[in-house]
């Protein structure tokens, strides 16, 4: 098995069925958890030195953060319904709770902070919706917290792949500090397929081939990227969809196309 890939387990009481730590992980920035909830249980939590972003991945949730109470966040039935997330923004240090008005899926992003700024809700308008690529390239981004819009860490995309189409593609890297030619991050791709029985191919590697690994990826799944190229594929019948979370020492995204397929980007 993949020492990349992270596969879900039974919920706990929290409702958690799957966490990436950076200890986990062997790195030191992204932190990653689902939890899938039922009517009126609760996921708490909040730690020094660490931001958060909650994502209401489908249902409906009342969301605390310290002081500050959102009520109804969240009203998608599903993370393929073509609408975005509920999200709120926890600095780090501020402790939260989500509590699941019917059933809900949680996502739970953490990355390093200092606790500048406030809590606040993400406005849907704001998550900007993109269409990227062309032909059997063609994806659907929804950006959660952008670069453009106030953290001091996270990086938060949704992707729809459709069945038969490529994504993260040609395939790419962030994982070397070059002033403005590239940035340094690590990454968590989460995955959901519809219908949930399907499966994708995610491949990881670098330059060197000293990572390469090729991983088939079923529903539930998180493959953490530390390095290296990280291009995905939805078979035919199987539509993708992804969550990503980004972090490194600094909150911009620039990346680099492997050079040898760098071509695919280039046509008219």
């Amino acid at each position: 098995m993949s020492s990349l890939r992270v596969r879900p387990h039974q919920p706990d009481a929290a409702g958690r069925v799957l966490e990436v730590t950076p200890k986990s992980a062997g790195w030191a920035h992204v932190g990653f958890a689902v939890h899938r909830l039922g009517d009126g249980q609760a996921a708490t939590g909040g730690e020094p030195g660490r931001e958060t972003c909650l994502v209401v991945l489908a249902g409906t949730a009342d969301i605390t953060v310290g002081a500050v109470r959102y009520a109804g966040v969240g009203d998608r039935a599903s993370v393929f319904e073509d609408k975005a997330p509920g999200a709120v923004y926890v600095p780090a240090g501020a402790e939260w709770s989500v509590t699941a008005n019917g059933p809900v899926e949680l996502a739970v992003c953490t990355a390093p902070g200092t606790g500048g700024g406030g809590p606040r809700q993400i406005d849907p308008a704001r998550m900007s919706r993109e269409v990227r690529g062309k032909g059997a390239n063609t994806r659907y981004v929804r950006n959660i917290l952008p670069e453009t819009e106030a953290a001091e860490s996270l990086l938060v995309v949704e992707v729809i792949t459709p069945g038969g189409h490529w994504s993260s593609y040609p395939p790419h890297k962030h994982d070397t500090a070059s002033p403005a030619e590239e940035t340094q991050l690590e990454e968590t791709y989460y995955h959901r397929l519809r219908p949930p029985q399907g499966f994708a191919i995610q491949r990881v590697y670098t330059d060197d081939r000293s990572l390469d690994e090729t991983i088939s990826v079923e529903d539930g799944d998180v493959v953490m990227v530390p390095r290296g190229y990280h291009p995905v594929g939805a078979p035919y019948g199987y539509d993708l969809y992804y969550l990503n979370v980004m972090a490194g020492p600094k909150r911009q995204w620039i990346f680099r196309n492997d050079p040898v397929h760098d071509w695919i980007a280039k046509q008219a």
